[in-house]
């Protein structure tokens, strides 16, 4: 799984650039456009628009990685969803599933404090993570990092003969 995110990662990585180049010369042929243009006032998407552009890189890659975190939450509280949650978005050993929720868990969080305080630590070391190894590559860890840390709990779990079902990373 690792060796496939990264080399999953460095392909992207590769076609963002070239699409960063492409979109640079493309906005500086429309650039003079804008100007031309009446601006609107009070727009709402425009606001979130410069809130989004105001991030820094690594902030607007854990942002999507929040956004999951907190979707998973909330499929949590759904009671028609909590079969199809400890089947694919908890990790056992003893599971009929046992790949997908290696992955799957990594989003997983079944209380709120335990997922706000790991969203915070992630947020807060984002930007200098992410400007060291780029978005993708940090994306790759994240995901490798999920996976390893589940394939040691199920060998932990293997060795001390407890099959209880665990969610996160």
């Amino acid at each position: 799984f690792t060796g496939s995110a990264f080399g999953s990662a460095a392909i992207w990585q590769y076609e963002s650039l070239k699409s960063r180049v492409q979109t640079y010369f493309e906005e500086a042929r429309a650039d003079w456009m804008d100007k031309m243009r009446p601006q609107k006032r009070g727009d709402f998407r425009k606001q979130v628009n410069s809130w989004w552009n105001n991030l820094t890189e690594g902030q607007r890659t854990v942002t999507g990685i929040i956004a999951a975190n907190v979707f998973v939450f909330c499929l949590w509280r759904l009671p028609g969803m909590r079969r199809f949650m400890f089947t694919y978005f908890t990790s056992n050993p003893s599971s009929r599933a046992l790949c997908s929720p290696m992955l799957l868990s990594t989003f997983s969080h079944f209380s709120l404090f335990h997922m706000a305080a790991n969203m915070y630590v992630l947020w807060s070391f984002s930007s200098s993570i992410v400007s060291l190894l780029g978005c993708e590559q940090f994306i790759a860890v994240y995901l490798s990092a999920g996976v390893i840390s589940t394939f040691v709990s199920y060998v932990a779990k293997m060795a001390t003969g407890r099959f209880e079902p665990s969610l996160g990373a």
